[in-house]
């Protein structure tokens, strides 16, 4: 697996990039510790994607959907949920059936539920290094 230590201009940087090769449909499950930089990986792949809206970070959300020219872009942040049996809950099969881009940050909680070509994007701090995180995809 690549793998690259990027400052947070260069994780944006990074993020638009991969955001506009993306082709629909795309699930990108994003893992990594609280403040590793995963909603901000969303929020550059989204930008990359048009969003016409700025994204946010899922603080007590679990769902958001942005649209974009090239489609719908959702953002999950499954951090509360129990498990994958809460995956009904927010219209998991609904959202994997409208062909769109899913990012889905905390996707351990739905062990056994992402689609097996799905990406997966991994980001850990850097010991040592405040302002730098590892990306691994």
């Amino acid at each position: 697996m690549p793998a690259a230590e990027l400052t947070e201009p260069a994780l944006v940087a990074w993020g638009q990039e991969f955001g506009r090769a993306i082709r629909y449909p795309r699930l990108v499950a994003l893992t990594g510790d609280l403040g590793a930089g995963k909603t901000t990986l969303v929020r550059a792949i989204a930008r990359a994607q048009g969003a016409l809206e700025p994204v946010t970070s899922q603080s007590y959300g679990i769902v958001r959907e942005y649209v974009s020219p090239r489609g719908h872009v959702f953002h999950l942040d499954l951090y509360r949920l129990a498990g994958p049996q809460d995956l009904p809950q927010i219209g998991w099969e609904d959202i994997l059936r409208l062909k769109a881009l899913v990012l889905v940050e905390w996707p351990e909680r739905a062990l056994g539920a992402l689609p097996p070509d799905h990406d997966t994007l991994h980001l850990e701090h850097v010991p040592g290094r405040p302002d730098v995180r590892r990306l691994t995809w």
